[in-house]
């Protein structure tokens, strides 16, 4: 039924069809077809929808095959129309003249896609059961009874789309309402609430922390398996890893007559493991020799492992399959015409072209990093990415390529603690809380990953978080303790060591080594520029530029291919990364037997030069093949092969430093050895090379350092360590300003906000980098359904979807902004009333509903119920922000800077010297980017979005450049 006019104390009409589903403007979003539809039936008329145009297949009217995916889940098969009306369930509105059954207040599920004819007679939810969406926190009628005393709001927002910001302030706001509201509770019950509510977030991040052990537990252990069934399998069992099934050798016990150095050779052998060469060679027929079937099936599975995790990736978690209720209807320049071909996902088109991404692709870091500054893409911290991930890293790694499990932890974790604090409603209708928990869980991730709780925190804090206050360092400290504690009874290895390569030295370094130290740093910080530019360049230009684009998965076999020819003949580029970084860090003990696959060098004229050349062409190939790696579409990280990197050429100079002393014991720079041959160590070397290495690739310097520090289990070598990574900082730094991660921030285009960088503005002010052909709503204009449904559709054309329209009044010679109203907020109020396009849309400040308890900022009327249920549903009023951050035209730009690093805005007001606006907008950037060169013509105000300023640094830099 169409939606008339109402008068201020008249409710807002509720539509209900055949199931009894209710519908309202307080429901939770819809989804994207039905928005479409609604929209594009704004001037149109019954008579116009002709059988031929209801059975339209578009983006605006996709096959039911083609219907969006829920938020983490894969795109829904087509089902019959019997099975439709079967799962049809919609909980009603809490609007005062419904009844509602108590405590179900969640919100609708995705529409099934109807036509515009059956829109007008249907009702506003006609649904399949899906994940619900949250609609808002609490049941609109129990705030009517808690309105008075509520803290007021000025403008409601609804949920965010997907690659748009979030509005820190608004959801700061949100929250503070919410502890108002506890607060105002006096009695027992009341008290109880808060401490409950206080729990909820130590709750959040113990579940959080223990999840992740327990994937992390998983992974590891599925990893080793996969590793080892390349070469062969155990007889004891067959789902047993080699280590599980030969007995490991003890440091400890003392064999006199094993000989102390076994320079290429093999493994003690063990009776229960049984390779592949000998399965194959006891058959009849097969007349090849033992080595060559290992190295074909070695080469034959490697390849297996790593296609099934390129398909997996591929095929499951495209950010074109990721279409959720809450991102934007109006996507193209045809949707007026209704003539729209485009896809769900297509950006708009006057915009660049999105980067398709490939959610369990890489490490992860950096997208976190882009979502932790508050951005939002849906679906990458999902069910369906966290499982594709898992699965995918524990098939890759496996496949022996030169990559590591370590990063992609923080990313799993994140989509646990993204998945579990959506179990309560205080962080899931709350975007800016929420990533307090994203925090969190980053350092539970490093915590599983190199087993240092400690570090995990300060790499939270210092690499990924955007926003860390002492709340959330505290909640991080707690849940990277509950990750480690869970993975040390686990027992991943058997060894009871939370990582493989987590070892303890007994001896003290000495003065003289601060020097090869010192060289190690230098080494680790040209490496890290090197590496850096070089995978830079070679995805620019020919991962991304040629046919590779095309054929990810022949990009994969390949790698994995030369990977597999290369690494089979060294027998430290065949371990996996983790083995070979625990075994170039070990020491080195009198009398084991173990050897350490031969690096133990316990008389170095004879057998130094074997072993250097050996690690020297390890080195060689892992750095030449990390290069090529890091950036094929399989989760991979990029901590172990550039350890291992490190590890090597620590460990070449520790040989050849144990070799001198060995040859010069006398000598004045050894005077502290006082004569004992093994106080060089050369595991301590290949530890801090490894440690200033990494730094060298991804800039962390401090967390760096406390991770290594917990790794050795002792802060002896802390001077060492610390020595090193600040030169390799400083040396990576000069050589190439960007770390790996802002590197792939760059070529993934995500608008990511770095705080800390420093730009130089020279002369340059806010008027500089202005555009006034921006359109806005103006009060003293009639503004129809249909007019502003045209600007709407015009400001996303420009590629504008996450900004919106300042709204106008006359003051004057001048124009006077009275609110502020975001895209999405106009879309959903649009598709409300979408069945009467001449009706005249009012803005308002003085609004009867306006200043009603906090909305949420996820969902749609979060809250603010008790505002617009007995308002003009055509009176928008209630969607303005009435009270934006401003700043003056004659600001200097660091001003909007700090706004936007500092205080998390979405967009920023600026105004004339009398408090005037005249309509600036940086949406339209490309007339903006060619503005820079003629800068002095560009002299108005108006509003500038968080993602149009990240624009104009992006050219600011590459200006200065």
């Amino acid at each position: 039924m169409p939606l008339k006019k109402a008068s201020s104390d008249t409710a807002v009409p509720v539509v209900t069809n055949n199931d009894d589903v209710l519908s309202g403007p307080l429901s939770g979003p819809s989804s994207i077809e039905w928005r479409r539809q609604r929209l594009l039936q704004i001037g149109s008329s019954a008579a116009e929808e002709d059988e031929d145009e209801v059975n339209e297949t578009t983006s605006l009217r996709p096959a039911v095959g083609m219907r969006a995916a829920s938020y983490g889940t894969l795109p829904r098969q087509t089902r019959d129309a019997k099975q439709k009306s079967s799962h049809r369930t919609r909980h009603a509105l809490a609007l005062p003249n419904l009844r509602i059954s108590k405590g179900w207040h969640t919100n609708p599920p995705t529409p099934s896609v109807v036509s515009p004819r059956s829109l007008h007679s249907g009702s506003y939810f006609s649904t399949v059961t899906r994940r619900p969406v949250s609609a808002y926190d609490k049941p609109v009628a129990q705030e009517i009874l808690e309105a008075e005393g509520a803290i007021k709001t000025n403008g409601i927002r609804v949920w965010y789309s997907s690659f748009t910001s979030i509005d820190w302030l608004h959801d700061a706001i949100k929250d503070s309402a919410r502890q108002a509201r506890l607060r105002k509770y006096k009695s027992k019950r009341g008290r109880v609430r808060k401490q409950i509510d206080r729990s909820i977030g130590w709750i959040t991040v113990t579940l959080v922390g223990f999840f992740t052990a327990v994937i992390a537990f998983m992974i590891v252990r599925g990893e080793q398996w996969l590793f080892d069934i390349k070469e062969g399998y155990c007889t004891r069992g067959l789902w047993k890893a080699k280590r599980f099934c030969c007995p490991i050798r003890d440091d400890n016990v003392f064999t006199p007559r094993m000989p102390a150095f076994m320079p290429m050779s093999p493994e003690e052998s063990c009776v229960e493991w049984r390779t592949w060469g000998e399965y194959f060679a006891s058959m009849q027929g097969i007349p090849l020799e033992q080595e060559t079937i290992e190295y074909v099936v070695y080469t034959v599975v490697a390849i297996l492992l790593a296609v099934i995790s390129a398909v997996l990736t591929l095929r499951l978690t495209a950010s074109t399959s990721f279409v959720t209720r809450k991102d934007s209807g109006v996507l193209s320049s045809t949707f007026a015409s209704g003539n729209d071909d485009q896809k769900l996902t297509d950006p708009p088109a006057g915009a660049a072209p999105r980067k398709v991404l490939y959610y369990a692709a890489g490490s992860g870091i950096p997208e976190i990093k882009t979502i932790l500054s508050g951005f939002v893409i849906h679906g990458y911290l999902g069910g369906r990415t966290l499982f594709t991930k898992s699965v995918g890293l524990a098939l890759s790694v496996a496949s022996g390529l030169s990559l590591g499990k370590e990063g992609p932890f923080v990313h799993i974790a994140s989509c646990v603690g993204n998945i579990v604090s959506r179990l309560f409603s205080k962080y899931e209708t709350n975007e800016g809380k929420r990533r307090g928990v994203l925090s969190a869980a980053c350092a539970a991730g490093v915590a599983v990953a190199f087993g240092a709780p400690i570090g995990g925190v300060l790499f939270s804090l210092e690499e990924v978080s955007y926003f860390f206050p002492a709340k959330v360092m505290w909640r991080s400290f707690f849940c990277a303790m509950v990750a480690a504690m869970t993975l040390r009874f686990l027992d991943p290895f058997g060894s009871g060591k939370l990582v493989l390569f987590q070892v303890t030295y007994d001896k003290d370094w000495h003065a003289y080594e601060l020097v090869p130290f010192l060289f190690l740093g230098v080494f680790g910080g040209v490496y890290g520029a090197v590496f850096s530019k070089l995978n830079y360049r070679w995805t620019r230009d020919v991962r991304n530029a040629t046919w590779l684009k095309r054929y990810p998965v022949v990009e994969v076999i390949l790698v994995t291919l030369v990977t597999a020819i290369l690494s089979f003949l060294n027998p430290y580029t065949r371990m996996g990364g983790t083995e070979l970084v625990y075994n170039l860090f070990a020491e080195c003990r009198s009398g084991s037997a173990n050897t350490h696959s031969g690096l133990c060098v316990l008389d170095p004229p004879t057998q130094a030069i074997p072993v250097i050349q050996s690690i020297f062409i390890a080195l060689i190939v892992k750095g030449a093949l990390t290069i090529v790696t890091f950036g094929i579409k399989v989760p991979a990280g990029i901590f172990i092969p550039t350890l291992g990197v490190g590890a090597c050429a620590g460990r070449i100079l520790g040989i050849l430093i144990q070799w001198a002393q060995y040859t010069y014991p006398t000598s004045p720079a050894f005077t502290m050895c006082e004569g004992d041959l093994n106080c060089v160590i050369p595991g301590l070397y290949a530890m801090v090379g490894a440690a200033a290495t990494l730094s060298g690739v991804t800039r962390t310097t401090v967390s760096l350092a406390v991770i290594m520090f917990e790794l050795t289990d002792t802060l002896t070598y802390a001077v060492p360590v610390m020595l090193s990574v600040l030169v390799a900082k400083t040396i990576a730094d000069a050589l190439e300003p960007k770390g790996i991660y802002d590197l792939v921030i760059e070529l993934s285009q995500l608008p990511y906000l770095d705080a800390k960088h420093e730009y130089v503005w020279g002369s340059l002010q806010i008027n500089d980098v202005t555009d006034r052909d921006v359109d806005v709503l103006r009060v003293d204009r009639e503004n129809t359904v249909k007019s502003i449904r045209d600007q709407l559709q015009a400001l996303v054309e420009v590629g504008s979807s996450d900004s919106g329209f300042p709204i106008l009044r006359p003051d004057g010679e001048g124009t006077r902004m009275v609110g502020y109203i975001g895209a999405n907020e106009l879309e959903h109020a649009l598709s409300i009333v979408a069945d009467e396009p001449d009706e005249i849309v009012k803005f308002h400040t003085n609004a009867p509903h306006h200043g009603g308890p906090m909305a949420g900022s996820v969902s749609s009327l979060a809250e603010s119920g008790v505002g617009v249920v007995g308002s003009d549903p055509y009176d928008f009023s209630c969607y303005m922000d009435q009270a934006p951050l401003t700043v003056q035209d004659n600001s200097p730009l660091e001003l909007v800077q700090q706004l936007f690093t500092k205080l998390g805005a979405r967009y920023v007001v600026v105004t004339d010297t009398d408090g005037h606006c005249e309509y600036l907008s940086l949406q339209q950037f490309a007339s903006c980017r060619a503005a820079l060169i003629e800068i002095s013509y560009m002299t108005d105000e108006g509003v500038i979005d968080k993602k149009t300023w990240l624009a104009f640094l992006d050219e600011l830099a590459h200006k200065s450049e």
